[in-house]
């Protein structure tokens, strides 16, 4: 019997997810654990009926309605996503669109995508196209223990023990999705053993009797909870952690208070077209990922707004006719065990060939109109530092001795975050050139500049900030012939400045104050253009003519520092992709290796200007 209360929830979750990609509620991924508290509910409470009614479980026809329920959709929403996107996406995207869809057929895509470091509240310019399948794999996991540990506990004490056991292991799951929230928030978003609590509160929603009715008050605090999650939320919330309560509790309390709704909600959960998206939930969220983003690969860039509306529209569409057609014939239709198992691992036969065979026609070289070809991996490729492990990540506060060039008694040193390390290939070169050896310290998106920024994922400014401070305190100590300082402005701007320039130049003083007397040649080189989209992927995508769109970056200086712009090395009238048949940038942000070599001339003329290398 379907509740129709639980149908609007639902349907409320994958509206939220939906509009979350759209980019029109930035909290609207709190819907993944709107269906988590449900399914935990929903699942553990059919389990219970049955282990009850039956004194056991029949663990075969429960995992046989598993498969009918979620297999046939999710393959063939795959198996036309796989398709599409190899069709519509640049050869040179094809392996990793591949090994994607791969992920997504194995049932544990939640994991390869928090080990392929696949940030699912910031995605990259080109995001997987089936990142969204992490939360099925997440249920399908849940779904092949949580029986057995149901019923092991259930018959060793009945429900008493049951939910003695479910709450043990919601709290403990509570307590490390704390923990690993803080120390490496990928893995806490990805993982079941961190999700596993979500359910949890579902399934103890069991324990309430059936007889007691909570008040009025508990369904419009539950949907005050769930509003101030969507509103409120953000890219830069860290999740789930604390922030995972809100939408949690307030599904819990929406659940728990059914039969106590007010006249309004009732009406609302009611309405056709809320019990219609309920009972597309499934196909709709499936859908709507791809529907935003192959469109927003072929075309280059992001989408409209109008685009995305059409999207949406396509995906009710499209999630409406694999309901009728797919979801619910499959479902109902009366199969025997063995032909359910043997469609079952043809299809994931079937899903993972396609990945491997998607990756198998992947293409490294973008040709252009002009008749100019490119080796991707060439353009995408690293500074070295990065190879070497000398370029810090987030949770690391001591950058290791890594030095390049001649062995030299003058020493120069670069200071900074990625947008240091990219000038490090022309500076090895010079290095060679005149005789100096090249100190690296650099860490990944922590500014040289002491800037407080907004707090996201994994970085922290406590961790910056004494990363900072060891590499200063390394500098005075070496005392180099010159620092070159430098790192990336278009953070996002924290609350409390009026201007990004005011920003950045109070972190440039701190910094300059904090070098004085380390060097006669302390230098700011300001950040290179700002690219609005992925320079090679619009490359890829044959639409040359689109990519010159990239931004001069402002030039901030404060004072006491010696000055290098290099922002007419790479502009004139416009910033190009291409000049001098160089790819400028290897991603959304950098210059790529062979665009840092290009400019060695004019960073050497810079430097003379300034009076190094004079003698």
């Amino acid at each position: 019997m379907r509740i129709p209360q639980i149908q609007a929830l639902r349907a409320l979750a994958a509206i939220l997810v939906l509009l979350f990609h759209a980019h029109v509620v930035e909290g609207g991924y709190i819907g993944v654990d709107i269906f988590y508290v449900i399914s935990g509910y929903l699942i553990t409470g059919l389990i219970v009926r049955e282990i009850e009614d039956r004194g056991g479980l029949d663990f075969k026809a429960f995992y046989l309605r598993r498969i009918k329920r979620l297999l046939p959709t999710s393959f063939f929403i795959l198996m036309v996503t796989a398709l599409s996107a190899w069709y519509f996406y640049p050869g040179t995207m094809r392996e990793d669109l591949g090994r994607h869809i791969f992920a997504a057929a194995v049932y544990v895509s939640n994991f390869l995508f928090a080990f392929w470091q696949m940030d699912y509240q910031n995605l990259n310019a080109i995001p997987p196209v089936v990142v969204h399948f992490w939360s099925l794999a997440v249920e399908e996991q849940f779904y092949l223990f949580w029986p057995v540990i149901v019923l092991v506990a259930y018959k060793l004490g009945g429900r008493k023990r049951l939910f003695q056991v479910i709450a043990l292991i919601t709290l403990a799951s509570f307590i490390f999705s704390l923990y690993l929230t803080e120390a490496s928030p990928i893995w806490a978003f990805y993982s079941l053993p961190t999700r596993a609590w979500e359910l949890g509160i579902g399934a103890l929603l069991l324990t309430i009797p059936k007889k007691y009715k909570l008040s009025v008050v508990y369904p419009w605090a539950a949907l005050a909870l769930i509003i101030y999650a969507t509103l409120f939320y953000t890219e830069k919330t860290p999740f789930p952690g604390t922030a995972a309560i809100a939408p949690v509790l307030g599904t819990a309390a929406a659940i728990a208070s059914i039969s106590s709704w007010p006249r309004i909600l009732n009406f609302l959960s009611n309405l056709r077209i809320t019990q219609w998206l309920g009972e597309i939930s499934y196909p709709l969220y499936l859908w709507h990922w791809p529907l935003l983003v192959i469109p927003m690969v072929y075309f280059g860039r992001g989408l409209t707004i109008l685009e995305r509306i059409i999207a949406i529209i396509a995906t009710l569409f499209f999630a409406d006719l694999t309901h009728r057609y797919i979801e619910q014939p499959l479902r109902h239709i009366s199969l025997s065990p063995k032909k359910i198992v043997s469609g079952a691992l043809i299809a994931s036969f079937i899903a993972t060939g396609t990945g491997l065979a998607i990756s198998a026609t992947a293409n490294n070289t973008i040709s252009l109109s002009s008749g100019e070809t490119y080796s991707l991996t060439e353009i995408m490729e690293r500074p070295q530092v990065y190879l070497d492990d000398c370029h810090v990540n987030n949770g690391e506060t001591v950058s290791n001795d890594c030095t390049y060039g001649p062995v030299s008694n003058r020493k120069i040193v670069l200071f900074g975050d990625s947008h240091a390390a990219q000038w490090m290939p022309v500076l090895e070169q010079l290095a060679y050139e005149k005789n100096f050896t090249l100190v690296s310290l650099t860490k990944s998106a922590c500014p040289a500049p002491a800037v407080v920024k907004v707090e996201s994922g994994g970085y922290k400014n406590e961790d910056c900030a004494e990363w900072r401070k060891n590499s200063i305190d390394r500098i005075q100590a070496l005392k180099p012939y010159a620092v070159l300082v430098s790192g990336m402005q278009h953070f996002e701007l924290p609350a409390g400045y009026t201007s990004r320039s005011s920003w950045w130049r109070e972190g440039q003083i701190k910094t300059y104050e904090a070098l004085k007397g380390s060097s006669e040649n302390i230098i700011y080189i300001s950040d290179t253009p700002h690219p609005v989209r992925d320079i090679p992927s619009c490359l890829a995508a044959g639409r040359a003519d689109k990519c010159n769109t990239t931004e001069p970056s402002q030039a901030i200086f404060s004072p006491g520092w010696k000055q290098i712009n290099p922002t007419s090395w790479f502009c004139a009238e416009t910033c190009p992709a291409v000049l001098n048949g160089v790819v400028v940038y290897r991603d959304a942000s950098h210059i790529s290796v062979m665009a840092s070599k290009m400019v060695e001339p004019q960073l050497l003329s810079t430097l003379l200007s300034l009076g190094l290398f004079d003698n």
